[in-house]
């Protein structure tokens, strides 16, 4: 959702968020918001969730695990084209 929409505010300063936004960023009815002043615009979001963070650690963890596997098979690799390294005294 480019485009922008206008909603008119009401009397106790609700706002009702538009469908596809609600949708896009997976906001349900009793959700709850965050909501802040950043650089003179109001911006609302949703908060990061225990599991969102969980869910992160874990791929981050993976990523991780990956690049150390290639990184021995990329070391030995060396080792078997180089021999070993010299002791430095």
């Amino acid at each position: 959702m480019g485009e922008r929409t206008k909603r008119r505010v009401g009397d106790r300063g609700q706002v009702t968020l538009p469908k596809e936004l609600r949708e896009e960023f997976d906001i349900d009815g009793g959700d709850e918001v965050e909501i802040r002043k950043e650089s003179g615009k109001i911006v609302i979001e949703k908060p990061v969730t225990r599991e969102d963070l969980e869910a992160g650690y874990r791929a981050r963890a993976e990523q991780l695990r990956a690049l150390d596997d290639e990184m021995d098979g990329v070391s030995r690799e060396a080792d078997s084209s180089l021999g070993d390294a010299p002791e430095l005294e």
